[in-house]
């Protein structure tokens, strides 16, 4: 049962900067998923450029296209009510030029109807950013470890654990957090940092921090939903509480179906159905 119906949106997400009332946010990626998970109240859904590792299988999320993103985020927003749904720009849908990225934020608002984009980066994109906020695009930032790095970091790594000025280091970090705030964002995502530092951004930004392996301090958590389900057993980061162990669920329903087909008592009378007349109806009434 939905705890409000009332639709969270870009602005309300705003205004929970430093509310008692953390911002929870999962990843969805299809209509079932989405619907359940809005049923159970989540604030944010994020359809997300995971969805090359967590759906597609790749290595990283650097093959997912943009008609992809617009795929998977048409499914969720069909099963939505209340949450917010936020749809990531792909790597090259953005990077290219401030043109670019905002054919390719369009294209996604008007034909998946998502409210937000995600984009990754900080002061290297921030006129990006400020230019999709001047035609009244919800964006929300996302910095520290950004997937779509993954070559320049090689690989998924922790940032923001020197002080040097380069990509990834503390003090860019915290320059790209105040990149993000001027140029509009309405929250913004730190990923992969120490939790310590993550909690300096949250306290110098006047815009909603959401964490991930960013520790305590944020405004909201975001998890990948199959992470936090246990959906992946081979999958278990530092930074993921599993709150359920679905991979093992799954298995044992697999193998009670395979077991029952091959005993032939699936399906069983209460499962089939029986000519009476014209109408087909099932051959013995379920208690």
């Amino acid at each position: 049962m939905k705890s409000s119906t009332k639709r969270v949106t870009a602005p309300s997400i705003y205004s929970r900067k430093g509310s008692k009332q953390k911002i929870s946010a999962l990843t969805a990626y299809d209509y079932t998923m989405a619907k359940l998970l809005d049923a159970a109240g989540v604030d944010i859904l994020l359809v997300g450029d995971s969805l090359g590792t967590v759906i597609q299988g790749h290595d990283t999320t650097l093959p997912v296209t943009l008609d992809e993103v617009i795929y998977h985020s048409r499914c969720v927003t069909r099963g939505v009510e209340r949450a917010l749904v936020v749809a990531d720009l792909p790597f090259m849908s953005y990077q290219i030029s401030i043109e670019k990225a905002v054919e390719s934020a369009c294209r996604l608002l008007k034909e998946s109807g998502v409210s937000a984009v995600k984009l990754e980066g900080g002061e290297f994109i921030s006129k990006t950013v400020k230019r999709l906020v001047e035609i009244d695009i919800p964006v929300m930032g996302h910095i520290g470890l950004t997937p779509q790095s993954y070559h320049r970091m090689g690989g998924n790594k922790i940032q923001g654990s020197t002080n040097d000025g380069v990509a990834g280091s503390r003090d860019q970090i915290l320059r790209d957090a105040i990149a993000l705030e001027h140029a509009g964002v309405f929250a913004m995502v730190i990923e992969g940092v120490p939790a310590e530092l993550a909690a300096d951004v949250t306290s110098m930004v006047s815009v909603p921090t959401i964490g991930i392996g960013a520790g305590p301090s944020c405004d909201g958590q975001i998890l990948v939903t199959q992470d936090m389900l246990g959906m992946i057993p081979d999958f278990a980061p530092k930074f993921v509480k599993r709150y359920a162990n679905l991979s093992q669920t799954i298995d044992q329903a697999v193998k009670s179906y395979i077991d029952e087909v091959s005993s032939s008592n699936f399906p069983g009378d209460e499962h089939s159905f029986v000519s009476k007349g014209p109408d087909l109806k099932l051959a013995k009434k379920v208690s």
